[in-house]
């Protein structure tokens, strides 16, 4: 049964490992917002080693928290797809400003995202949960968090 969930980890890693990218690329291209897309894209590295951690400690042995990731593996091909598309076009050509937040929040406020957010959210069923939670307890609300600095920053929050 378990065996059944290596891929979807795997590609609920990747999908961190692309926000991480997608940030880093943000990062460098706005050195007005560079510390904000920083701690996201630290952040979005950290929630992919808490998933390859989990596949590689817990899985194994029936105790991975399965409801931490989407259970739609093509859901979450297809936001890999996607972000994969927008750090190719990204790396060659930097969106306008506006437009790199209003990525992020689309990709925040995806299915595969929000569903992270809220397993980190909710209350822990387990002290496995509670631990995981834990260790991610500063990287919450990524959606809120962008919203709120497009807000103090005055960048037009358009969809």
């Amino acid at each position: 049964m378990t065996e059944d969930f290596y891929p979807l980890l795997d590609e609920t890693t990747q999908l961190e490992l692309n926000a991480a990218e997608l940030y880093r690329i943000f990062h460098v291209a706005f050195p007005d917002d560079a510390d904000f897309w920083w701690k996201l894209h630290l952040e979005e590295k950290n929630h992919a080693a808490l998933i390859r951690a989990g596949r590689e400690d817990f899985l194994p042995v029936g105790k991975f928290p399965l409801d931490m990731v989407s259970q739609q593996l093509e859901e979450v091909k297809r936001a890999n797809f996607v972000l994969a598309t927008l750090i190719s076009k990204y790396q060659d050509a930097p969106p306008l400003r506006q437009e790199a937040f209003q990525t992020a929040l689309l990709l925040e406020e995806s299915t595969a995202e929000l569903h992270f957010q809220k397993f980190m959210s909710k209350e822990a069923d387990s002290k496995l949960d509670e631990i995981f939670q834990q260790l991610n307890r500063e990287d919450r609300d990524h959606a809120i968090r962008i919203r709120s600095y497009m807000e103090d920053h005055e960048i037009e929050n358009t969809p």
